[in-house]
């Protein structure tokens, strides 16, 4: 037996009763095992089927919340739980100080991770998902998280997507109406048509529409609607792919194959015309300013004015372009189009005209070949790419001219990737002039540049974007010249909506949500085609509409450069399932299912809600439920969860499609709540020491050796250390169920609450582990004799010191856990705890007890144990946080620093309340001070009561 091992059996020994991994270990099962069968943790509705108390309502709430996890077959790092925990902890003081607590944790349980797993072993997604969630539920329940487990879903339940596709279907038969700033049903909108209060676009009455014609009108107002749509197709994988899911350089993130722009059929959500609402009501909400300003940012809303140039040689062609500056409009020597403009092709001349200049065509014989050629290249280069800032401007010359409506001038027409038809109108009138891009593109491409701004003295070479007075701005009928931009911008516009070529507008950068996906596992869509084409929602009566098992979950690839190829859905291969007959009210008919499957984004765009009424069969969720948990009050004039803990990287994804979702719901009158989430915190991330070989390979971090002289070596050889994050793929992945086994859970919940801010990204280092160990083992020695076991606490009085030691902790770290501020509270409570060992001597009952429940939201379950030793058979869960005596919070004294030309000459005790007069009076008489002055005269004092004096001699 080693000299280690022989000295831990003989501590084992002499203090069989002391806190080890082991003991922690017993103790963390017994209480899981104790809370689950009494339902701890299960927060009752005030009415409905969650033991329902009327008496409840008159509770205070507390609704908290982590974002969804997805259940990963790797299973959790010590990463992952930093969130759980800290709402955890939030959540066990809400609790303590009266509130009643919805605190549970569900799983996003579709995506991309599970079909991979099953296109590769031919395991069900479903199978491979519930191991993983059970595999989580298990280390999850081991940190002794306080979930009401009554409440936990998954998305990929069928009673619980059955409502995501109801929530479908009620934006599929709603739109937006404008005027009343709100959605209603469609059916709404057809009344309007039928009775001729809201006239068609083409004048024509609604009876003389063919079923396909109003099905078409009827799409262009629908906020869920079908479309053509431009769409990241990716041949090798064999489906459309997220932006997010697209690397910079135009491939997929996924196996690194190449990325085409392609024109598919698709669902959208309509999601723009919520963009004024979404940006207005981001004012109401307690998030961080750095999420808000990405939400705006990504809406973008901008005022100008829409400007339409029509092409030469063809009466009914217009290009329409949005621009932020039409006072601009004068400087437009050219026009660019997106490559994916509807237009191009019906503008292209069969030949180039007279005299075009060879660096326009490309070396292309004809302007279609010429475009042809350009789409295809830019079809490879994502949206990133092509915004990108660079000097090498690309494009081509349709060999088409529009007309300038302002200077009656022949532009000629170029299609260039630096325009995107995700903004604008996908066209822009190029002025440059007064934009860096298009001057860039001018030079490269040799065309006129005009100014229309006086740009300072002596600016050359390159476009003026500042403010200044309009120059060269001038035709027959207006002149802009010595006008700001603002006078400027407003006639030109006057102007040109007199004359029919333009207006004054808003536009958005804002898209429409693309909301459908070529794979298995996702909810389907609830609506069926019949043989024209037209789309059809499923009655209630019929959801869920289940997935149907297939064998083969894989979408069909192509060759990766195969742009012209089309993604072929794993559902289209089950004709069993596609092709179904159904009586929706007209008849047996025979239909086609869509084969698209929905996006992961949308199982948890509502599941704040299902969590308050889960099991509910007949509602959404029930009004009274939804009002007490999430109705507006005072200080949450939107309503909402109270807190919502997650990471930022969701800022403009699922937070976005979160807040649309909620708004539908609420003008639809489902629920109270136009906004999900009130309170948002972002937390940080742990991260964690990557070794690299030579190679630049990740080698496993435990088996790194550091020397002496700071270097550090794998298998005899140097490796280079960087801190990266935290995964199974860089070799440096540490569980938790490595640490509760060498340390407790409670542990490891005190060494991630500590290791500082909650906002902030920290390394994790295994050897600090030990230090939250010794505290609670330190804890456990004031309150248990480690020789016997028996509790040692005694009913005398403590001192007043120790009185305002406990005092100041209660206070301290009360308002520290209500702020989210874990590592403070952390750092008083071991302050306090080693007061009460420095003092030597049992622990007064009155102090132990205390101390015990101040401990507890942070560390539970040997807060249980003690608390049970120490007498009492209730859970330390519901009792009440311990309340502060001001009288032992205020200091008796403050220690008073004098300074004299900000130099320290004295420090004095003083009475907390002390007046600016009379800390002067007391300064200026301190002997120290008096000695520093020499005799001076004195020109200002600057007095900070109790705390600081400051004297400048004259």
């Amino acid at each position: 037996m080693s000299e280690t091992n022989s000295a831990a059996s003989a501590a084992e020994v002499a203090a069989p009763h002391r806190y080890t991994a082991a003991l922690a270990a017993e103790i963390e099962a017994r209480w899981q095992d104790f809370w689950e069968a009494d339902g701890t943790y299960e927060a009752p509705n005030p009415s409905g089927d969650l033991a329902g108390d009327p008496a409840v309502a008159a509770r205070p709430k507390k609704f908290v919340m982590d974002m969804f996890p997805y259940p990963s077959g790797a299973g959790l790092h010590v990463g992952h739980p930093l969130g759980y925990i800290a709402t955890d902890v939030y959540a066990r003081h809400q609790r303590m100080t009266g509130h009643n607590v919805l605190h549970t944790l569900g799983f996003d349980a579709f995506g991309l991770p599970a079909e991979q797993h099953a296109v590769a072993t031919g395991v069900h997604p479903r199978v491979s998902t519930e191991d993983a969630m059970a595999n989580m539920k298990r280390q999850l329940r081991r940190l002794g998280l306080g979930h009401d487990q009554r409440r936990s879903i998954a998305t990929i339940d069928p009673e619980y997507y059955r409502w995501t596709q109801w929530i479908f279907l009620q934006i599929f038969n709603s739109w937006y109406d404008t005027e009343a700033g709100r959605a209603r049903p469609v059916a709404e909108l057809v009344e309007q048509f039928e009775s001729s209060e809201r006239a068609l676009p083409d004048g024509r009455a609604w009876s003389e529409l063919s079923a396909v014609e109003r099905a078409d009108v009827l799409g262009g107002y629908r906020l869920a609607y079908a479309a053509d749509a431009p769409v990241n197709w990716c041949p090798g994988l064999g489906t459309v792919l997220a932006n997010e899911e697209v690397t910079a350089d135009g491939r997929s993130e996924r196996g690194n194959f190449p990325v085409f722009k392609a024109n598919l059929r698709q669902w959208n959500m309509r999601i723009t015309a919520y963009a004024d609402r979404l940006l207005a009501d981001l004012d109401a909400l307690d998030w961080p300013e750095a999420i808000k300003l990405q939400q705006r940012n990504w809406i973008g809303r901008s005022e100008g004015a829409r400007v339409e140039f029509r092409v030469d040689g063809h009466d009914d062609a217009r290009i329409t372009v949005f621009t932020t500056r039409p006072d601009t409009v004068f400087g437009a020597t050219y026009m660019v189009l997106a490559p994916e403009h509807d237009l191009i092709d019906s503008v292209l001349p069969a030949e180039w005209p007279q005299g075009v200049k060879e660096a326009w065509t490309s070396g292309a014989g004809t302007p279609a070949e010429a475009v042809s050629a350009y789409r295809k290249q830019a079809q490879t280069k994502s949206d990133v790419e092509r915004q990108t800032e660079h000097k090498n401007k690309t494009g081509v010359f349709t060999g088409a001219y529009a007309v300038n409506p302002v200077t009656g001038t022949r532009i000629p027409v170029f299609v260039a990737d630096y325009v995107l038809m995700g903004y604008g109108t996908g066209a822009i009138m190029a002025v440059p002039g007064q934009d860096e891009r298009d001057w860039e593109f001018a030079e490269a491409f040799g065309l006129p540049i005009v100014r229309t701004v006086q740009p300072p003295q002596g600016w050359e070479g390159e476009a003026y974007t500042g403010q200044g007075p309009a120059i060269n701005s001038s035709n027959d009928e207006i002149s802009l010249d010595g006008l700001g931009v603002d006078e400027a911008k407003s006639r030109i516009i006057r102007w040109m909506t007199e004359r029919g070529i333009g207006e004054g507008t808003i536009n958005y950068r804002l898209r429409d949500w693309l909301f459908s996906r070529q794979r298995y596992w996702g909810e389907p869509f609830p609506v069926v085609y019949d043989e024209d084409g037209i789309a059809h929602a499923l009655p209630e009566s019929m959801l869920p509409l289940e997935l149907p098992d297939i064998d083969d979950y894989s979408p069909r690839t192509f060759d990766p450069d195969d742009a012209d190829s089309r993604p072929e859905p794993p559902l289209s291969r089950n004709e069993e399932w596609v092709e179904v007959t159904l009586d929706l009210g007209d008849g047996p008919r025979t239909y086609r299912r869509e084969t698209n499957t929905m996006p992961n984004w949308a199982g948890s765009c509502w599941y704040e809600l299902r969590y308050l009424d889960p099991h509910n069969s007949e509602k959404l969720v029930d009004p009274g439920i939804e009002q007490y948990w999430m109705g507006p009050r005072e200080g949450m004039p939107h309503g909402g969860v109270d807190l919502y803990v997650g990471g930022a990287e969701h800022a403009v994804l699922h937070l976005l499609y979160a807040r649309f979702w909620s708004k539908v719901l609420f003008d639809l009158g489902h629920i109270s709540s136009p906004e999900p989430f009130h309170k948002l915190f972002n937390q940080g991330m742990i991260q964690a020491y990557v070794y690299r070989d030579s190679r630049g390979f990740a080698v496993p971090a435990a088996e790194v050796e550091e020397r002496e002289d700071g270097t550090f070596v794998y298998a005899g050889e140097p490796v280079k250390r960087e801190l990266g994050k935290m995964g199974k793929s860089l070799k440096n992945a540490v569980t938790p169920d490595e640490i509760a086994a060498e340390y407790g859970a409670d542990t490891l919940r005190l060494y991630e609450m500590a290791m500082g801010p909650l906002d902030v990204s920290r390394p994790w280092d295994t050897r600090a582990v030990v230090g939250q160990y010794r505290l609670l083992q330190r804890l456990w020695r004031n309150v248990v004799d480690e020789s016997t076991g028996a509790v040692t606490v005694v009913d005398g009085e403590p001192d007043e010191a120790t009185l305002r030691a406990l005092h100041k902790a209660i206070d301290g770290v009360g308002q520290d856990l209500a702020a989210l501020r874990f590592n403070t509270a952390i750092a008083k409570l071991t302050e306090l705890n080693n007061h009460l060992t420095k003092t030597g001597g049992p622990l007064p009952r009155a102090v132990a007890e205390p101390l015990v429940l101040l401990i507890a939201p942070l560390a539970p379950h040997i807060a249980e144990e003690l608390w049970r030793r120490l007498g009492h058979q209730d859970s330390v869960v519901h009792r009440s946080f311990p309340v502060a005596d001001p009288a032992y919070v205020v200091d008796e004294s403050v220690t008073c620093v004098v300074q004299v030309k900000g130099k320290i000459k004295a420090r004095i005790e003083v009475a907390p309340s002390i007046s600016d007069e009379e800390l002067e009076a007391l300064a200026l008489a301190d002997p120290a001070v008096v000695a520093a002055l020499g005799g001076a005269g004195i020109r200002k004092v600057i007095v900070r009561a109790p705390k600081l004096v400051n004297i400048v001699p004259a």
